[in-house]
């Protein structure tokens, strides 16, 4: 045997093509010829498919100790987001909430109800908490409700984070997460001085956002939504204010029209986001079958591409995570799609009363009064028993991929995630039955059309694709 087969994973395409992938995500497409001479030790060592194959420490001719100590060095970049641990703090400064958001995943409450206001008694215990984290970047998330009810309690949170931060010397980074429309100047003065980033919701046009995030009393939720964008943009500047949607089945089928909208308002990123099924997303049945969103992403994924070859630069936010996965060794940090899973080690979610989840789907499940993902409480929990108890080390040792049936044999989970929260609430367990999941439907449907965009070699599809990964537009020739 002129060489030897390092493990590696395999998935059949077609009649005549197989995708090869090893643990560090590097990979192959090879026909199934090749295939066979591979593992026949046939194959010759002067074709392209062999050299490719070494060069991807998926064959190895000698020197296997120098093979497996860069493949080591490959994965240990791929896994560098365990390395700091928990970053992401995210902070509920009230529930209520004067939206009526028909996807609304946390069951908000009502604006004028009581006792679901944050106390400053339980703000001081969370930035405690929070600073006690190891990780050297620091980035507080305010959520809701509407933070902008509580502003006072969000003022509150930042003033007494920089506090302790002058001791700490963290990389301190606040984003508030608001659907605008309580937003005034005062707020944008104050939020301007703090460095303080705008997270907001667009869903489309102005009858699809009116229709998915109606605002409570009747107000034009999408005119008043785009004239705080703009007052935002005044004072914080264009790059500190982003925007998310969500898939509901009101603009399930008219995605490309939400591109479009993003486009008009001069956005630069847009990430095609399907439904969460908790919270009044499960009890409005406004659901849809997750085949029927594959086939509008890869649609509409199209249409993004075919913008950007067009001249106006704007990134898909799920294809440029998978594509960072599969054609850089370097790690994403989206907890919300890692294994192991970022539940509680990537990122956690302080709700008003001072309960600690280990993701805000875990606070959603919650919210419908399953506490299976509740950590403690900051008034009675102390940071070891928050994050380092036997709970939350059960749940990432269950979350590796390397070692879950079904995934452990796929050649796409090097790309994937692993979502306990999803799995416990679709299937009743926190493993489940991954490849009938409609979360592995979805992942495993786009990863394959991203392989088969990379396949094509396409001079124009692979700059737009590494100015996504590089969050750098391509310098356009002049004519």
């Amino acid at each position: 045997m002129n060489y030897q087969l390092f493990p590696f994973k395999f998935e059949t395409l077609n009649e005549d093509e197989i995708f090869l992938s090893n643990e560090a995500g590097e990979f192959c497409f090879i026909s199934n010829n090749e295939f066979q001479q591979l593992i026949n030790h046939d194959l010759s060592s002067d074709s392209e498919t062999y050299l490719d194959l070494k060069a991807k420490q998926i064959i190895a001719e000698s020197c296997v100790n120098d093979v497996i100590d860069m493949m080591a060095v490959k994965l240990r970049t791929k896994k560098s987001f365990l390395d700091n641990f928990t970053a992401l703090h995210m902070v509920v400064p009230t529930l209520r909430c004067n939206s009526n958001c028909v996807y609304c995943q946390v069951s908000r409450k009502n604006i004028d109800s009581k006792n679901f206001d944050m106390s400053k008694a339980t703000a001081k215990k969370i930035i405690n908490m929070i600073f006690k984290s190891p990780s050297p970047s620091i980035k507080i998330e305010f959520q809701g409700g509407e933070p902008l009810l509580n502003f006072n309690m969000v003022k509150y949170i930042i003033e007494q984070a920089e506090g302790k931060n002058t001791f700490k010397k963290r990389n301190l980074e606040f984003v508030i997460c608001s659907n605008l429309s309580l937003m005034t100047e005062d707020m944008l003065k104050y939020l301007k001085k703090h460095n303080v980033y705008i997270s907001t919701s667009l869903d489309g046009s102005s009858f699809l956002h009116n229709k998915n995030r109606p605002l409570q009393g009747g107000q034009d939720s999408y005119h008043t939504l785009i004239e705080k964008i703009n007052l935002c943009r005044n004072h914080l500047g264009h790059d500190h204010v982003s925007a998310l949607m969500t898939t509901s089945m009101y603009n399930l089928h008219n995605l490309k029209e939400v591109v479009d909208e993003y486009i008009k308002q001069n956005f630069n990123a847009i990430f095609l986001r399907s439904l969460n099924p908790y919270g009044f997303a499960k009890e409005n049945n406004i659901d849809y079958d997750v085949d029927k969103f594959v086939e509008n992403y890869k649609e509409t994924l199209d249409y993004v591409i075919q913008v950007n070859m067009d001249g106006y630069y704007i990134v898909e936010g799920f294809a440029t995570i998978l594509l960072s996965r599969i054609l850089t060794p370097f790690a994403t940090g989206f907890v919300d799609m890692q294994f192991p899973a970022g539940a509680g080690i990537g990122g956690a979610i302080y709700d008003y009363n001072g309960n600690v989840y280990v993701s805000d789907e875990g606070r959603m499940l919650a919210s419908m009064g399953d506490e299976k993902f509740l950590m403690g409480n900051v008034h009675s929990t102390s940071y070891d028993e928050l994050f380092n108890s036997n709970f939350l080390k059960s749940l990432i040792r269950t979350s590796c991929l390397e070692c879950t049936a079904a995934c452990v044999q796929c050649a796409f989970s090097p790309y994937c995630g692993f979502d306990p929260v999803r799995n416990y609430s679709e299937q009743g367990n926190i493993i489940g039955h991954i490849p009938s999941s409609n979360l592995c439907r979805k992942n495993k449907q786009v990863i394959k059309y991203v392989l088969e965009l990379i396949k094509k070699n396409d001079k124009n599809i692979n700059e737009v694709f590494w100015s996504w990964i590089t969050r750098k537009p391509p310098q356009r020739r002049s004519l």
